[in-house]
């Protein structure tokens, strides 16, 4: 249950992927995951996917699959070039028009930076990196909660310091990856959370396999296959098991029908103790690192100054 009172699916499916398949093959893909089970659904302007995730509710609302349009969770996110105040409702416009919906469950700030208006995409340059007037952002989302969701909920991408000193409820991202120096911030993350009665979510926590930001260090850990192979269950069952057992939603992405049933398979069965812990010493770090947005010119002149901790 999120602050505004909306029920969230604590399992979802991630729509991003690059290439994305043509834009009838996704809308197939995304009826076969309402088919499976899926209720919640995570896409952004920035991936491409609303318009055939929009065609594909609409199509299982026809056949049958679900009831009515309260039956999914759909989650769209406001991309950089777009966050300022007087952008907001222009984006989430478009995003609604890409959808055919009449609101969204949740809108995000997909990240917490700014860029020029005419910047395209991930198709931009240091330069167009700019200073983000989140307050502002913030501002106009709230004034479009009817249409834009439960936005008290909705910033990724920030992390602790940042959290302490920004007045909103942040929906947080983080990831279950591997790497070789331990990023203690994860951990403390999810007490933050706790704490402050914040919503944590697991997107790509099966490491991205295909994206930009993509590591197999997840799927190839040693302890998560023997944890696994000891329960009767897939690599990825193990992680999400032990990411929803932290009471944080996970955001898996497949596109693949037998994968996308098995990433539901998470209930029924428990963790030991012992399987926990061994999971929790594994190190973490941050799917993607930002490093985008940093510019000797710009507002964030190193990753520590975005993110606020040591990188």
């Amino acid at each position: 249950m999120l602050s505004s009172g909306r029920r969230m699916p604590m399992i979802g499916m991630g729509t991003v992927a690059m290439p994305l398949p043509p834009p009838d093959e996704l809308t197939s893909i995304f009826i076969d995951a309402i088919e499976a089970g899926y209720r919640h659904f995570d896409t952004a302007s920035l991936y491409g996917s609303e318009e055939p995730l929009g065609r594909a509710v609409a199509q299982a609302l026809d056949a049958g699959f679900i009831k009515s349009r309260t039956d999914v969770f759909i989650t769209s996110k406001l991309w950089c070039a777009h966050a300022q105040p007087d952008l907001v409702l222009p984006a989430i416009k478009t995003t609604l028009q890409k959808l055919g919906l009449e609101y969204v469950d949740l809108y995000l700030v997909h990240w917490p930076v700014q860029l020029k208006e005419e910047a395209t995409g991930l198709n931009f340059t240091k330069d167009d990196v700019i200073p983000f007037d989140m307050k502002g952002t913030w501002k106009a989302m709230e004034a479009h909660t009817e249409i834009c969701g439960s936005n008290y909920d909705s910033i990724k991408n920030l992390y602790i310091d940042r959290q302490s000193r920004t007045p909103f409820s942040i929906l947080i991202q983080f990831s279950l990856l591997i790497q070789t120096a331990d990023h203690s911030g994860l951990r403390e993350l999810r007490e933050f959370c706790k704490e402050k009665e914040i919503h944590a979510s697991a997107w790509s926590p099966l490491g991205a396999n295909g994206g930009i930001w993509d590591s197999y260090a997840m799927m190839e850990s040693p302890i998560l296959k023997e944890i696994a192979t000891a329960k009767g269950k897939t690599v990825a069952q193990e992680n999400s098991k032990w990411i929803y057992e932290q009471g944080v939603s996970i955001i898996p992405k497949s596109f693949n029908k037998e994968r996308m049933k098995q990433n539901l398979q998470i209930f029924g069965w428990e963790l030991d103790e012992g399987e926990r812990n061994k999971t929790e010493q594994i190190l973490q770090r941050r799917g993607f690192s930002g490093e985008l947005f940093i510019s000797e010119n710009g507002p964030y002149k190193s990753l520590e100054e975005l993110w606020d901790i040591d990188a």
